[in-house]
């Protein structure tokens, strides 16, 4: 009798044992592929100020934080090649605050130009908090880079001109959102780079019809039901994390997860990302 209550002891103890290892294995394998692969999210906008027919695809990077998929970041190229975007944004982090080697950088920047000429670029909070700020920044100019700092650009698809302003960072206080719209005809259809989400808390009423944006990272940890448990400025469940947020008047943010880490070096059901972005005239 006592044996036999011992056995089913014994044998309940294996099982759970048995069910909390492999729900660990589990988890350990879902942060692993989070972390280590990554996905291509798609998002569609449309809008009145384009004449019928216009359509733009627009390829986001952000917060790389000089990391490689595959070497070179062949991975990354492999698929940029295959969106074939009309521009690339680099909204900022390619490189990590403590990132001495600016080489990884630097090839992923040059093969992205080599690709699509028309790629820009913004800096984030990581950039500006680099030593190696300056450096890093020629750099990136003398590979083709167009970098927006503080300031404005157009470029054509099908006839049809787009604005593109850029800021610099806003969560290090670098942007200059008055000098960026200076002269801007903002009845042409306006996208905004910038790397911190929050310029649309500091300047809610921004001129721009898309905003552009990572940092964020998604939380880079997310709980079911819940999202992200923290994100930078915002602290414990931020209200911006990530995706698509209406701003009224036609008006949008967008905020990429990005590819990268930061802090810790994990994802959790919040995999790696590129973003395609199409914007198209209103139907």
């Amino acid at each position: 009798m006592k044996r036999t209550k011992k056995t089913k002891r014994n044998l309940k103890r294996g099982i759970i044992f048995s069910v909390l290892l492999l729900a660990m294995l589990s988890l350990l394998i879902k942060v692993y592929f989070d972390t280590s692969t990554f996905k291509i999210n798609r998002e569609h906008f449309s809008s009145v100020k384009l004449e019928a027919g216009t359509e733009l695809s627009v390829l986001q990077i952000t917060d790389v934080h000089s990391r490689l998929f595959g070497e070179g970041n062949e991975q990354v190229l492999e698929k940029v090649r295959e969106l074939d975007a009309d521009i690339i944004v680099l909204t900022g982090d390619l490189i990590d605050r403590k990132t001495e080697d600016l080489e990884v950088a630097f090839e992923l920047a040059e093969a992205l130009v080599q690709i699509n000429p028309e790629t820009y670029f913004v800096t984030g909070n990581h950039e500006h908090e680099n030593p190696d700020k300056e450096a890093f920044l020629a750099g990136l100019e003398k590979r083709g880079v167009r970098i927006l700092s503080n300031e404005h650009t157009q470029f054509e698809k099908d006839g049809q001109l787009f604005n593109m302003a850029g800021v610099n960072d806003v969560s290090t206080n670098h942007e200059d959102i008055s000098s960026a719209f200076s002269g801007l005809d903002t009845e042409k259809y306006t996208i905004l780079l910038s790397h911190a989400p929050s310029v649309i808390q500091k300047y809610p009423d921004v001129a721009a019809d898309i905003v552009l944006s990572g940092h964020t990272h998604g939380g880079q940890v997310r709980l079911p039901f819940i999202g992200a448990l923290v994100a930078p400025d915002e602290g414990l469940l931020p209200e911006l994390q990530k995706g698509v947020y209406p701003l009224g008047d036609a008006r949008y943010l967008y905020i990429d997860s990005g590819l990268g880490t930061s802090a810790l070096p994990i994802r959790f059901l919040n995999q790696s990302q590129i973003s395609l972005i199409t914007i198209q005239s209103e139907q």
